[in-house]
């Protein structure tokens, strides 16, 4: 869990957005997309753990900027964090195509 400190969370401009500006994307609100001006400043992300030492943990896929602070880990369980046949929006694939 992390602390999005670089954010910049502006009602009239991030409450309801287009995804990533696109202007084939339908209006939705901030909650049904993994924007980074957020309401709440609080990240997640599931990621591979690479190395540990004493003093640090060494990740891989963690979606965040350079110096982001830190504020929780909790190991990936998946009997209680995956989920079963998930469904999203149509949009959804509209946005993913051609994204990785």
């Amino acid at each position: 869990m992390t602390y999005l400190n670089k954010a910049k969370y502006e009602p009239a401009r991030h409450l309801k957005r287009r995804p990533r500006g696109l202007e084939s994307m339908p209006l939705l609100g901030i909650f049904s997309q993994r924007a980074k001006d957020r309401p709440n400043p609080i990240g997640i992300t599931a990621v591979r753990v690479i190395r540990t030492g004493t003093d640090y943990l060494e990740v891989q896929g963690l979606d965040a900027i350079n110096g982001t602070p830190v504020l929780d880990i909790k190991p990936y369980y998946p009997l209680f964090d995956r989920i079963e046949n998930p469904r999203t929006p149509e949009w959804v694939a509209e946005l993913m195509k051609d994204y990785f």
